[in-house]
């Protein structure tokens, strides 16, 4: 099938990277970029402040709101990099129903390296606390996901390195010039 419109979502737990490398592919493709976090209510932000897990029926409404973002830019003809945890194989499905083509690129690292790297961050809402809550509900990619294009992706290599790992593992082509460092 062919797809006008392309949609990568740069998915795992808190800690992963997610933002560094969304922004960084939606640089070199010059496609729109979102954090799946600005789709979030106010309620999931507190119970996550509070260091409270959330549900499925809080991530629902929230994965909705990603999905028809990304169609709606799909109906523009804008292809989309987002941040989004998409923890669980139920979640991807949602979001693959969006219009055009949705592949996952899962960053994937051990607890410990995780929970350095939240440790090390300032001024997110989502405390160190929740980091076993979500790598208990993690599910990974499944084989039929991995082959319909789908990655998974060791967080020990560089951002440069998983970006270009990206990029030629689905053959798309960078459009922007990366500004230097």
């Amino acid at each position: 099938m062919q797809y006008s419109v392309t949609h990568l979502v740069v998915m795992g737990v808190a800690g992963s990277g997610k933002s560094t490398i969304a922004a960084a592919l939606s640089q070199q493709l010059g496609w729109a970029c979102a954090e799946a976090d600005e789709f979030h209510p106010q309620s999931n932000i507190d119970k996550m402040t509070q260091g409270i897990p959330l549900q499925d029926e809080d991530r629902w409404p929230w994965l909705q709101e990603i999905q028809g973002w990304m169609t709606h830019n799909a109906a523009a003809g804008t292809s989309t990099v987002l941040t989004c945890s998409a923890l669980k194989q139920s979640y991807r499905t949602l979001l693959s129903d969006a219009k055009g083509r949705v592949l996952f690129v899962h960053l994937d690292g051990t607890a410990e390296l995780l929970g350095q790297r939240m440790q090390g961050r300032e001024g997110h809402f989502m405390p160190p606390t929740l980091l076993p809550s979500q790598l208990a509900t993690l599910e990974p990619l499944t084989s039929s996901e991995l082959a319909a294009g789908s990655l998974r992706l060791d967080i020990t290599k560089s951002p440069e390195e998983i970006v270009a790992t990206v990029l030629e593992a689905l053959k798309l082509p960078a459009h922007a010039e990366p500004h230097a460092a």
